[in-house]
């Protein structure tokens, strides 16, 4: 039992990392949380200071959500059966995910988590995460909403795991459930603004600091 705390204190602790703020701060001189949208995500360091900055920063939120869940095999399996694994996997992920919205690194300010997710979904829903990528691209190209994108990938979620990719693991169809739930919640406030036409569009330019 006190090696699933440890994996999972480890993986919020990995979620934490605030890369947004810190590539910010120490590059630019900025707290992307008081700019833009004040998300500290990928999406509003693009809007502020551009793809430069933006593209590490996404990169690296999917590579903590995917180490989030991979650092958990490096651990003893203390003779647990693999579906029962599986379910420390999952508090990994959702601890990850807990982490990057709710970072103890950076004030409790995080952003809204979509990166962290698509990084578990590297991890545990592979051919589903890449149905649901090219659902998000293709809202997005449309649209030019980013939150709109992200809401209706997360929405799609748990159907594509369960009707197209098969999956019977009861907790992996809750996890997948977790997330499209977890991202609506996450984007609450922009779901808001969408219903009432206030809701900023991306701009494919990108921004950048002057």
């Amino acid at each position: 039992m006190l090696l699933i705390i440890i994996q999972i204190l480890l993986a919020y602790l990995i979620g934490s990392i605030p890369s947004a703020v810190w590539i910010g701060k120490a590059l630019y001189g900025v707290d992307v949380r008081q700019q833009g949208s004040g998300n500290a995500g990928a999406t509003n360091v693009i809007r502020v200071l551009g793809y430069k900055a933006g593209i590490p920063v996404l990169l690296f939120d999917v590579f903590k959500g995917w180490l989030a869940v991979f650092i958990t095999s490096l651990f003893p399996d203390q003779g647990m059966p693999p579906d029962q694994i599986v379910y420390i996997e999952i508090g990994a992920a959702v601890a990850a995910a807990c982490g990057h919205v709710f970072p103890v690194l950076a004030g409790f300010r995080g952003g809204k988590g979509v990166g962290t997710m698509a990084g578990v979904g590297i991890a545990l829903f592979p051919l589903a995460l890449l149905i649901v990528l090219g659902i998000f691209i293709a809202v997005l190209a449309m649209t030019r909403y980013v939150s709109l994108s992200s809401c209706i990938a997360a929405s799609a979620f748990p159907f594509i795991v369960v009707f197209i990719t098969g999956e019977h693991h009861p907790g992996l169809i809750i996890l997948s459930v977790f997330v499209a739930v977890f991202v609506l919640y996450t984007h609450r406030a922009n779901i808001r603004r969408l219903l009432k036409g206030e809701e900023n569009k991306f701009n494919f330019k990108g921004g950048g600091k002057k």
